[in-house]
């Protein structure tokens, strides 16, 4: 059974850092496609950064040169590195797995900028 769960959380300054961790368990971490997701109140799911089973990143605009995806394969943990944090970052952000044709979400982790 593939289970998520994602950490590191919390509340920061505007200008501050935070790192998230997503746990993964009962999968193969390595040929997974992950990535990190984050829905405001009000607003949609988004995309915030994706890691390739092969190696590649990318990022949303928005986040691009502030956040940093990476992946321990011997953990199995996927992290995100977040700096320069602005109050539009304020949201709960997701851990998503892809294997195959199906995707797996961890419960998210509250993340808010504010002064």
């Amino acid at each position: 059974q593939v289970q998520l769960v994602e950490s590191g959380g919390g509340l920061v300054q505007p200008g501050g850092s935070l790192r998230l961790s997503c746990a993964a368990s009962g999968m193969r971490f390595s040929i997974s496609a992950m990535g990190w997701y984050r829905q405001a109140p009000g607003k949609q799911r988004e995309l915030v950064a994706i890691s390739t089973s092969g190696g590649s990143t990318n990022y949303a605009d928005s986040v691009r040169g502030r956040f940093t995806i990476s992946r321990d394969a011997v953990k199995n943990t996927l992290y995100l590195q977040m700096n320069s944090l602005k109050p539009d970052d304020t949201a709960v952000y997701y851990c998503k797995a892809t294997l195959g044709w199906v995707d797996y979400w961890g419960q998210g982790t509250q993340v808010t900028v504010s002064p």
